[in-house]
């Protein structure tokens, strides 16, 4: 069993708890900025920052960490967004994380989590998310498309992420506007930034995407070889969440980026 295969059985199986009961925020819906026009507008590489406590594959990062001045600091150092991981038992995460950074910034807010279930989409809202992510190796075509378009129908902005070529086929049906290429293998976790070079000759193929490369980004060099790659954002957690000055570090990744034809 994979790591996603582990993660997503955890999610089976909490799931009808989730259903039982209803989401116990409801944080007053923002106008918050969209996310798509930021990075289609923007001449900078755009940041979205995340909270993360843990991974499967780097255990503890900063699992002390106060998502409030966390968020506070990465919306100060000009993010773009903010990132926020709900998954409790492999990422630390939680709702309550989510809810409290909504209560406190107006940039947008991604509900990063293994999203199986409309469930899921209704709680990110209540708590205040602005977009949430779908991960196509995680779904099949069915509920991707269903969860997609629910979302949608929401007001949210959905980032859907793919990893390989194949799962980029399945992603162009849904016509999306925002693609987030995942550098780490999901089934290993291994990272390889070589992902969003292999998959950015399809998608820039398509004038009304904006996409984002995910993970293994540490260094401006890293920024730089996405953006080249024709990236107009990044999601950045583990470097940012380590980083003695996240200023710094978040304004290292904001390169000048070649002007987007409209």
């Amino acid at each position: 069993m994979t790591i996603l295969d582990m993660i997503i059985e955890h999610k089976k199986a909490i799931l009808p708890k989730l259903k039982e009961s209803k989401p116990q925020w409801d944080i007053p819906l923002k106008k918050r900025p969209s996310l798509y026009d930021a990075l289609r507008k923007s001449d900078t590489l755009q940041i979205i920052a995340e909270m993360k406590r843990a991974s499967p594959s780097k255990g503890i990062i900063n699992e002390n960490a106060d998502p409030v001045k966390q968020a506070k600091r990465y919306a100060q150092a000009g993010a773009a967004c903010i990132s926020v991981l709900t998954e409790e038992k492999f990422f630390k995460g939680s709702f309550e994380d989510l809810a409290s950074i909504a209560n406190h910034v107006d940039t947008p807010i991604l509900n990063k989590d293994f999203i199986i279930d409309k469930a899921q989409i209704d709680y990110a809202l209540h708590a205040g998310a602005s977009v949430i992510l779908l991960i196509v190796a995680a779904l099949d075509d069915e509920t991707l498309s269903e969860l997609y378009e629910y979302a949608i129908s929401l007001g949210l902005e959905v980032l859907v992420e793919v990893h390989s070529e194949e799962e980029l086929k399945r992603a162009l049906c849904l016509h999306p506007k925002l693609i987030g290429v995942n550098n780490r293998d999901l089934k290993t976790f291994q990272v390889d930034l070589a992902q969003t070079e292999k998959l950015s000759e399809t998608i820039n193929r398509i004038d009304d995407i904006a996409f984002i490369s995910e993970s293994g980004i540490f260094e401006t060099v890293d920024a730089e070889r996405v953006a080249k790659a024709g990236a107009r954002g990044i999601l950045v957690g583990e470097s940012l969440m380590r980083s003695g000055n996240v200023e710094e570090t978040l304004k290292s990744f904001q390169i000048k980026l070649p002007p987007l034809r409209m």
